[in-house]
């Protein structure tokens, strides 16, 4: 073997080692690179997604501040009297149903009642209801409320008009107008009293349910859903529907007079259609608030006396805070009774 041969045997590995760290430097420097790309890419996504997060934080607080902002410029209570020098047909809405815990309760609509009775530019005062009913106790004091100011404003009449439904506890407060209107089509009437809710008694024994209440009082748990309905119990709350129904009724004659026609549904509970409501005198005659301002009153100068929510209330009621109570009576699991 030549000496160049021995040459190449002794550096033929050591290039070959070379070349091998070459290689694995060189993969080693694409994997860095790789991995610092990749580094980099999170980075960026941390600072677009830290970027977002400070932009909808900034419009929350935005959003809350303008809420805040209209809480406290907003009046909870005001009333559209821009026009209120100018003599005016007052009009105030009943809208909903009447209750202490909603739009519709005796303490706003008799602020607004006073409000528009003591304002010497109002001709007259509309209630202008849409509303199906509700508290016997809201709506005997509205009743109330309009039969004193009244009395203390003689010359100032109230008119009631009915809009898509003045029904039962609705129906109550309107009988204390002199007049009242609806449209042919409106709803008007239901004259009468409902308590209604479950029982559970033949649920809760399937599902092997024990019913423990302990009460002081011999009556004290009477109407209870979870236990058997006693009869004594049924006859007792019979007399209290039939004590408030004749309560109900007393005043719609009181406030109608003679003005109703002798039938024996009239306070049977049934509803009927602005037509049939005139025919049987439950209304004076057919017509918007409008027709009674600028033909019945004289004045077609409108002012809305309503309260009005807070910015804030509206927000409130509009994301629904109310809804559970709202499903609670209406599946019965809280016992009351309403004019119906």
């Amino acid at each position: 073997m030549s000496e160049s041969d021995n040459h190449w045997g002794e550096t033929r590995p050591e290039a070959l080692q070379a070349q091998l760290d070459k290689a694995s430097a060189k993969s080693e420097g694409k994997e860095w690179k790789l991995i610092e790309k990749l580094l980099n890419g999170l980075f960026v996504e941390q600072r677009r997604a830290r970027r977002w997060g400070i932009f909808f934080k900034a419009l929350t607080f935005l959003y809350l501040f303008g809420l805040l902002i209209m809480f406290w410029m907003g009046p909870s209570i005001s009333s559209d009297l821009a026009k209120d020098s100018e003599e005016h047909t007052a009009v105030i809405d009943i809208n909903g149903p009447i209750s202490a815990s909603e739009e519709a309760n005796a303490d706003s609509i008799a602020w607004s009642l006073r409000k528009a009775f003591e304002n010497e530019h109002s001709k007259a005062v509309v209630l202008r209801i849409n509303s199906p009913g509700g508290s016997p106790v809201q709506s005997g004091y509205v009743y109330d409320e309009v039969k004193r100011l009244r009395a203390l404003h003689p010359e100032k009449p109230l008119y009631a008009v009915i809009m898509d439904i003045g029904a039962s506890g609705a129906y109550y407060i309107a009988a204390s107008a002199d007049e009242i209107y609806a449209d042919k089509a409106s709803l008007v009437g239901s004259i009468g009293v409902i308590s209604s809710s479950f029982g559970f008694v033949d649920l809760m024994d399937k599902v092997g349910v024990e019913r423990r209440a302990l009460t002081a009082g011999s009556n004290k748990g009477f109407l209870d859903p979870f236990s058997p309905l006693k009869e004594s119990d049924r006859a007792f709350w019979q007399t209290v529907l039939d004590t408030t129904h004749q309560q109900f009724i007393d005043q719609v004659q009181k406030g109608r007079g003679d003005k109703l026609v002798n039938d024996p549904d009239l306070f049977s509970g049934l509803v009927w259609t602005g037509e049939q409501a005139l025919e049987k005198g439950l209304v004076d005659g057919l017509g918007s608030t409008g027709y009674v301002a600028r033909e019945v009153v004289g004045v077609d100068n409108i002012v809305n006396y309503s309260p009005r929510m807070s910015p804030l209330d509206e927000v409130i009621d509009r994301f629904g805070i109310s809804f559970g109570e709202t499903i609670a009576n209406s599946l019965g699991l809280r016992q009351s009774y309403q004019l119906h």
